[in-house]
This record gives C-alpha cells, structure tokens and sequence, in this order.
C-alpha cells in the first residue's frame, strides 16, 4: 500500500500540471473520480456552503483537514489562519502557495497550547471522526481547541439515499469505508462519517455542544455551527 496516494495526486497536479485521475474507491458501489482540480479552486469557484462558512468565521481560525490550502488562503487575506493537515504533500503544497502557518499533524494526536475562535470543516468535515462512536470524542478533541465563546463550523450530508430506502441495521448508514487509488498506486483504506443533521445535533448535544443548522443545500448537504453550552 503507498502511504500518500492522495497527497502525490496533489503534487504531481501542481508541479507539474499532471490531471490524472484520482480515484475514491468504497465499500457501497463503484469507484468514483475525484477531479483534482477541486483542490485547487479559487473563490469564485467555492460551492454556496464553503462561502457562507468562510464569512461566518472570525478571530483565529483553525482550518482542519486543509487540503493544500483553498480555504486558508482566502481567509487569511483578512484574518490569522493556520492549517493542520495530515499529508506531507498537501503540507509542502499549502506552505509554497503562501499558507503562513501549517501543521503537518493528525488532529487526534495533536499536542498545542494553542486556542482559536473558529474552527473551520469544510468538505464534508464530520468525516476526519470515521465513526459515529468517534464523532463525540472529536468534539472534546476540538472543543479543547477554542477559545471561550469560540465556534466550530463543520459541514456533513445526509446519504441514506444511497440505500434506497434499506439502510443498514448492523450499523450507521453514514459510516463508509474509502480508498484512494491513482496511477495504479492504492492507499490504505479508511473510515469516513456522514452525519444527518438529527445524529449530529443529539451527539453534539452529549458531548456539551449547542448546534445550529444555518445552511441546508438541495443535495442533502449542510452547514453547522457549534457552540459550548453557557
């Protein structure tokens, strides 16, 4: 297994403007490409979610699961931004684009003193959890990351849709299993979590989160904001 298909995918597109495809192998119907261009977007090219949520943000901000950068750069034009991300590739990529400040590190393992008022997920951000199970315990991770009075902004789908009206009974509809191949190279596989919007707000309401849903789109995918309850 290579360690970093997604990663080389990013860097061969940006240093050498090589389009292969990327390709999202699951554990529910065929592969499905991913254009790597997506990674690269400007502002103009963001989905109605991403730029209602980068205008929500304020204060510090903690972009996790960065990618190589697409919505850090847009923020920090006006507000101190740094990014974590787990890739080394995407890393390298994010610092020679201008990212100023970035963390190649696994978000679980992370070790800071540091604190931020926004903590930024986009992408389908519930997925960095995996599981459901998992989700509660990425909330303390992160709510150990704000400030007081700070916010999470995380976005996620609903997919029961998948299932044509028979969703599992062994286990969450939203907990899929992915793995990202390219150029013949495959990655290792990983888990990766969907929250409908009623999973979500009862789960962060357990781990001591208020929610809001303040962007719902016509493909079944929202935008979150979380709080610590006062």
């Amino acid at each position: 297994m290579h360690s970093d298909v997604y990663g080389q995918a990013l860097s061969d597109y940006y240093h050498n403007g090589i389009n292969s495809s990327l390709l999202l192998n699951n554990n529910y119907g065929d592969p499905e490409e991913m254009p790597v261009e997506v990674f690269f977007r400007s502002e103009d090219d963001l989905t109605d979610l991403e730029q209602y949520a980068l205008h929500l943000c304020r204060g510090k901000i903690l972009d996790i699961g960065a990618g190589v950068g697409v919505h850090s750069l847009i923020l920090q034009q006006e507000l101190e931004v740094a990014a974590i991300e787990t890739s080394e590739k995407a890393c390298e990529i994010m610092r020679k684009r201008g990212v100023h400040e970035v963390f190649c590190q696994n978000i679980f393992h992370w070790q800071t003193n540091n604190t931020y008022d926004t903590l930024l997920l986009l992408m389908n951000g519930t997925g960095i959890s995996g599981t459901r199970d998992n989700f509660k315990r990425f909330l303390r991770k992160l709510g150990a990351l704000l400030s007081d009075g700070g916010q999470i902004i995380i976005d996620s789908s609903d997919i029961s849709y998948l299932y044509e009206g028979h969703l599992p009974s062994n286990t969450y509809f939203g907990e899929v299993l992915y793995q990202y191949e390219y150029k013949g190279l495959k990655g290792e596989w990983f888990p990766w979590l969907y929250l409908d919007q009623t999973t979500l707000i009862r789960v962060a309401g357990e781990a001591g989160f208020d929610t809001q849903i303040v962007y719902q789109g016509d493909e079944d995918e929202y935008l979150a904001v979380l709080k610590v309850f006062s």
